[in-house]
């Protein structure tokens, strides 16, 4: 937290406070005093998209809050057409209407004369995985292990139809916020994620991958991944902890079936 930004704000709001300000100065300077924190006084930076977020929904709070009651309401427009009506105001009024618009042109002007920057390092979306790891205490051969469940397919279309269904459950509860409905890395919080969630609708993704590299990368994620070639670049938080061995493959079943798609084959040595 950057304390040169935060004290000061809430000093300048608690002595707003023994002013006794009108409702509509109130609510603005909640307004104002909010985005300065989330903008300035968190460190390191949150991404602008969390900050737009989190702005929306302090600005729907705030008109709640201010036509909550008719006196509140009443007071709103009455300080609202005192300071587009009375003289005393008319300096801040202009000042407004000129300031604004050039705050809005800078930025705009800022925005499309900045020069793109390369990226620092270059990104391996699949690195090469561990020959094997430990999943609750129980070592995993990645390099040879297969989904139990995939046999079921061409044996059993009840039971497997019942763990894609399962899949699909865990899918919706914990995966959808991210990689979105429609599994294309579009999910409510992947705007504010870098770099986005992987979109398995794409043919380079789960297509080129073995149902077992995706159990290491849902049961690993970012945290998992190899020291080698690092600094990697990845969101996904490690679901080893939440769910457990049959419910990650099912969940596999699930990415496949839903996106059409078929898991790399065993590739094996002669």
């Amino acid at each position: 937290m950057n304390f040169w930004v935060v004290v000061p704000m809430v000093l300048a709001l608690i002595g707003l406070r023994f002013l006794k300000p009108g409702i509509l100065l109130w609510l603005a300077a909640w307004w104002g005093g909010c985005f300065i924190f989330l903008r300035f006084g968190i460190l390191p930076p949150l991404p602008s998209s969390i900050i737009g977020l989190f702005m929306a929904i302090l600005t729907a709070a705030l008109a709640l809050y201010g036509t909550a009651d008719a006196d509140k309401l009443s007071a709103i427009g009455k300080s609202l057409r005192a300071f587009l009506m009375e003289r005393r105001f008319a300096p801040w009024l202009w000042g407004s209407l000129v300031v604004i618009p050039l705050l809005v042109g800078f930025n705009a002007y800022r925005q499309a004369t900045s020069e793109a920057v390369a990226p620092a390092t270059g990104r391996t979306i699949h690195p090469a995985p561990p020959s094997e790891i430990t999943f609750r205490g129980k070592k995993i051969d990645i390099l040879k292990a297969s989904n139990p469940f995939r046999e079921l397919e061409g044996k059993d279309k009840a039971a497997f139809a019942g763990h894609v269904a399962g899949g699909r459950a865990i899918y919706y509860k914990n995966c959808v916020f991210c990689h979105g409905d429609n599994m294309e890395g579009d999910g409510l919080y992947s705007h504010g994620l870098d770099p986005q969630p992987a979109n398995f609708a794409d043919p380079t993704t789960i297509a080129m991958l073995q149902e077992s590299y995706l159990f290491w990368r849902i049961a690993k994620g970012g945290p998992g991944l190899p020291e080698e070639s690092a600094p990697w670049a990845s969101a996904m938080p490690a679901w080893e902890a939440t769910l457990g061995e049959d419910e990650i493959w099912d969940v596999i079943l699930f990415l496949y079936s839903f996106t059409g798609r078929k898991p790399r084959a065993q590739e094996r040595a002669e």
